[in-house]
């Protein structure tokens, strides 16, 4: 099993997804994160409260139960399940804190998503923070996002159209991004295939208990093999 479980009990489990495995498949025959935990559980139920793109990594809270996830899924809706993010990025960003506001329209054919105006159709409006914690060669840096809002790819959407794509990203980088992807692949000794974007704290009420928990990993491979992280 790809998927490593990091918490169990009765009402849930938060997993550690890798980069490259999706949370659930459409296509027939190809395992993902709910068909190796159902087989694990051997149930035939896995409520999925909250997912990740497919070429991301990090932490995912799953319910073993209908009630828990009503109740996680509340949280969600309630802005109240925290979940934390670091990103490698191409460039530094001029301010070591800011905030970005911006409003996407997804794109369904492409199954992409845009900035665009406010008010223009469909458009959502996308918030999130984001600290610098590090920079390498003045042009690899290391973030630390939060976000407001939950909507499609938004991370990778906002901070490619702020200026410094995500490494590792093909549909949202541009070309300084993907060169310096292939150095970095150079560098790390593998090639980075996948979005250097890793979901690596999640913290929430026990959906019975009501007690906050939080959990957290430390990515350690492709580019974030760059930073000594902890």
């Amino acid at each position: 099993m790809r998927t490593k479980i990091v918490h169990e009990d009765r009402d849930i489990l938060v997993c550690h997804k890798p980069a490259g495995l999706a949370v659930e498949s459409a296509a027939i025959g190809r395992m993902d994160m709910v068909s190796e935990l159902k087989n694990y559980l051997k149930s035939p139920y896995l409520g999925v409260v909250h997912r990740l793109d497919q070429p991301v990594e990090g932490l995912l809270v799953f319910a073993k139960n209908p009630q828990a996830a009503g109740a996680l899924s509340k949280q969600l809706q309630q802005n109240t399940l925290n979940k934390e993010y670091y990103a490698v990025v191409c460039g530094k960003p001029d301010k070591e804190e800011a905030s970005l506001v911006d409003y996407l329209q997804k794109d369904n054919k492409t199954r992409m998503a845009k900035v665009v105006k406010k008010g223009a159709p469909d458009a959502k409006e996308a918030v999130l923070e984001y600290h610098l914690l590090k920079t390498v060669e003045n042009s690899i840096s290391l973030l630390c996002v939060k976000i407001k809002t939950g909507r499609f790819h938004q991370i990778r959407v906002q901070l490619s159209n702020a200026g410094f794509p995500i490494l590792g990203d093909r549909k949202y980088g541009n070309q300084t991004s993907c060169e310096l992807s292939e150095k970095v692949g150079s560098m790390c000794g593998k090639s980075i295939n996948d979005v250097a974007l890793c979901a690596y704290k999640l913290e929430f009420k026990h959906p019975v208990s009501g007690q906050k928990i939080s959990f957290a990993i430390t990515p350690d491979t492709g580019a974030f093999a760059l930073f000594e992280i902890g």
